[in-house]
């Protein structure tokens, strides 16, 4: 199970690294024109890149501390970190009627808990 949940690890941070990174490194005029990005019109350029710095944090969170063996229960705790953005992200979405992006959301919380779930449960870093 310590090579799915590192898969799930990499695949999460990837993902949130790129989204995190887009959120920091364009404006938010730019994002709002973005098909999946409406929802920053409703928020101030300094939040979106607040939400895009905790991405990319989380993202590395995930993955550097196991790697470099230096305190790895960071990786647990970003992903309970990604867990709460993606609520967040869901509220966010469900006000703004958007059931697509709220499944969207829902599924990535599940496996950022299911990353936490293994390593702060039964696949720890020992």
């Amino acid at each position: 199970m310590n090579i799915p949940l590192w898969i799930l690890a990499g695949l999460l941070a990837a993902l949130f690294l790129a989204t995190g990174g887009a959120k920091l490194a364009q404006p938010k005029d730019k994002l709002v024109t973005s098909p999946n990005m409406t929802w920053a019109q409703d928020f101030s350029p300094g939040t979106i890149k607040l939400i895009g710095a905790l991405e990319v944090l989380a993202a590395v969170g995930l993955i550097l501390p196991a790697a470099l063996d230096i305190i790895p229960v960071l990786v647990p705790l970003a992903a309970v970190g990604l867990v709460l953005l993606m609520v967040g992200a869901a509220i966010t979405h469900a006000r703004r009627k958007e059931p697509s992006a709220i499944v969207t959301n829902l599924v990535l919380a599940l496996l950022a808990g299911a990353v936490a779930w293994g390593r702060f449960g039964p696949y720890p870093f020992a």
